[in-house]
């Protein structure tokens, strides 16, 4: 048992569960944190997927309720066969661009600075829908149609570049389209459902040759710690966005991007 390898595997899992769902980007912090361990290589990469299929489940436990109702109502039900084609909606643009390009986006973009970057420009557009007047043409997510929920897929498939933040795309893009903030957050994290579980699946079929049972230990510690951070994150932000803004999470976005670009010019960090 290689206890420092345990150890890493606990915090990325405990990163990946506490920022998969805020709109401060999952994929931009596992990027650096990875960096940091010296856990970015390939294996590391095939962990990611599995903490990140924690973090799903994590999210559907929450809402393991309306995702009953949504099944039993699907056949017969209106609202549920309209909601269910909506996440499907919204779901297509970020399948179809991910598939098209993601490999080239990857290669060329998945690097600390690119997320630096990234993470400080999609603040300044949290801070600029905070300030501008919010019009709520949408209170609920059950209120959306399928022209709202294209448009938050095509905000989605911005966070293909890393340190967009796949939650924050669509929860700001969602203030923008006129969506409560209880409306985009929620139909963000129905819209997390299929994304991340078919993103989970596609990886880990290409990467399947790297699967050993030789790792089942350290993906259990990830798993585990990535479901209990996600579940108490999710069960958070639910509480917080009832009575306050994002803006809170731009001006860390701001200070993260800094961070890593200072620590980067000064020669602090080495950062792969």
């Amino acid at each position: 048992m290689d206890l420092i390898l345990l150890l890493k595997a606990a915090i990325l899992g405990v990163v990946e569960g506490f920022t998969e769902f805020l709109p401060i980007s999952s994929t931009g912090h596992l990027i650096v944190a990875g960096s940091l361990l010296n856990f970015n290589d390939e294996r590391g990469k095939l962990f990611e997927i599995v903490i990140q299929s924690a973090a799903i489940l994590a999210v559907m436990w929450e809402y393991r309720a309306k995702i009953t109702t949504l099944v039993k109502g699907l056949p017969h039900e209106a609202a549920a066969q309209r909601f269910v084609f909506n996440v499907f909606i919204a779901f297509l643009p970020l399948a179809i661009i991910g598939l098209l390009f993601g490999h080239k986006i990857k290669d060329a973009l998945f690097n600390p600075i690119t997320v630096a970057v990234t993470s400080i420009v999609g603040a300044v557009f949290i801070l600029w829908a905070e300030k501008r007047k919010h019009v709520v043409t949408v209170e609920t997510a059950d209120d959306l149609n399928w022209k709202d929920a294209l448009k938050i897929g095509f905000a989605q498939a911005l966070a293909l570049i890393p340190g967009t933040s796949r939650s924050g795309a669509t929860i700001i893009g969602g203030l923008f389209f006129g969506l409560s903030r209880k409306a985009a957050t929620e139909f963000t994290f129905f819209l997390a459902m299929p994304t991340l579980i078919g993103a989970t699946i596609y990886e880990l079929y290409k990467e399947r040759a790297l699967l050993n049972s030789a790792d089942l230990e350290m993906w259990t510690v990830g798993f585990i710690a990535s479901f209990v951070s996600a579940f108490l994150c999710v069960r958070w932000l639910l509480r917080y966005i009832s009575s306050h803004d994002f803006t809170i999470f731009a001006w860390y976005r701001i200070a993260f991007g800094l961070i890593v670009l200072g620590t980067y010019y000064s020669g602090l960090v080495t950062w792969s």
